[in-house]
């Protein structure tokens, strides 16, 4: 794979002219492979499809999640790939049945080899026979032995050697993960247009050691162990008001440059659901998502939801357009304030809002009740991935907000 970045400008240039006829990827099946760390390959599927019109579309697939991706530019030998939502694209040289480019993130300044095949269904190829099964719960340490380590709780279910499940942390979730287990190596990832996660163990029947690999750009080791009672801590109690403050409060500008606040008239008696989030953030965006159904199908003039987005963007202006970005192509109606923007670093976010003892995460949710007050602080995500508890995630939800609006 090509290592040098090549800017999307350049590469439509060297193409061939309009006048030419373009390349046409074939509709169909793809197999894509992004070079992480260590030279490890990172695999996914997705889709193409064409309209009467000649517009390409992209189903991405990771188990049981499909991402469209209808924001797809071809102009001569050249593709330009956006990924939905998020700042992320791909940007390659294509012929009928095969891609070569990059995956850019700029804002960060990564840029990850990437390749593509068609034809190929599989997601990780030449695959032995197994001869574990992942299948169960797993007590899972990141960094194990570190101050950087962190507890995780991986879900799996293996049937006929193909994987499927997710790793749970008290920050969220590591995506709808799609694999294999080859042999005794348990091979899953996940591709959603922005992060790429490849994880990597070896099984036992009741012990898992590995290494998570997230773009080219970080990797850390892992260990399970299985453990079908094991629970991490609940995501109400790591984030709290410190000792010394009444109110949560904070005065952030909304896209027009208007401050706003909880102190404003229009928040008075409200229950009022402010979310700590990003553009950039995988679980932001099931969150996200989760609110803007949630508000359509429960009408109400006491419940308001106001975002304070912490942007990696390194302007002001980008950071703007992505957070209106966001709005438009999930349909939030509710306002986004940005409170930082250059970073997303959660020493700096927890700076500007000095009454919480930390931000952890994000997305991050804090309930505040009509009088203002602050009654939970809900830590990280539970998306669609987690299955089962992102069902009980939803029940409790709307039962802690009936009870809200009902006092």
């Amino acid at each position: 794979m090509r290592k040098a970045f090549i800017p999307i400008l350049l590469m439509l240039l060297s193409g061939c002219s309009n006048s030419e006829k373009k390349s046409r990827p074939k509709e169909g099946i793809w197999q894509a492979r992004l070079e992480v760390k260590d030279k490890q390959i990172l695999p996914f599927n997705f889709e193409l499809t064409a309209n009467e019109g000649g517009t390409i579309q992209m189903k991405i697939l990771n188990g049981d999640e499909t991402i469209l991706v209808d924001e797809i530019l071809v102009e001569g030998d050249s593709i330009l790939i956006k990924a939905p939502v998020f700042e992320g694209y791909i940007s390659a040289k294509i012929d009928s049945e095969s891609m070569d480019g990059l995956f850019v993130i700029e804002s960060l300044d990564r840029v990850v080899p990437f390749e593509a095949e068609f034809g190929i269904e599989e997601r990780f190829s030449n695959v032995n026979s197994n001869t574990t099964d992942a299948t169960g719960i797993w007590e899972t340490e990141f960094s194990p032995g570190t101050d950087d380590s962190y507890m995780g709780k991986g879900i799996f279910s293996q049937k006929n050697g193909i994987v499927s499940g997710t790793f749970r942390t008290t920050t969220g979730d590591y995506r709808f993960l799609e694999g294999v287990m080859d042999k005794d190596s348990l091979k899953v990832s996940a591709f959603d247009g922005a992060h790429a996660f490849l994880f990597q163990a070896k099984v036992t029947d009741s012990t898992m050691n590995g290494i998570f690999y997230s773009g080219n750009h970080f990797k850390e080791p892992f260990m399970a162990v299985r453990n079908k009672n094991y629970e991490l801590p609940s995501p109400d109690s790591l984030t709290f008001i410190k000792e010394g403050y009444d109110k949560f409060d904070f005065s952030f500008p909304n896209l027009k440059g208007e401050m706003v606040s909880l102190s404003n008239p229009s928040y008075e008696n409200k229950v009022v659901i402010v979310q700590l989030m990003g553009s950039w953030c995988p679980n932001c965006l099931d969150e996200s998502k989760f609110l803007v159904e949630y508000l359509e199908n429960h009408t109400t003039g006491d419940l308001a939801v106001l975002a304070l987005a912490f942007e990696q963007a390194k302007t002001k202006e980008r950071a703007l357009k992505s957070i209106q970005r966001l709005k438009d192509r999930i349909g939030i109606f509710y306002p986004i304030l940005l409170a930082q923007y250059g970073s997303y670093d959660k020493e700096k976010a927890q700076q500007k809002l000095p009454m919480l003892n930390h931000v952890l995460s994000y997305p991050t949710t804090i309930f505040v009740d009509k009088k203002g007050d602050v009654r939970k602080i809900h830590t990280g995500f539970n998306g669609p991935a987690t299955g089962d508890k992102y069902e009980e995630f939803k029940v409790e939800f709307d039962s802690f907000i009936k009870e809200l609006l009902s006092e």
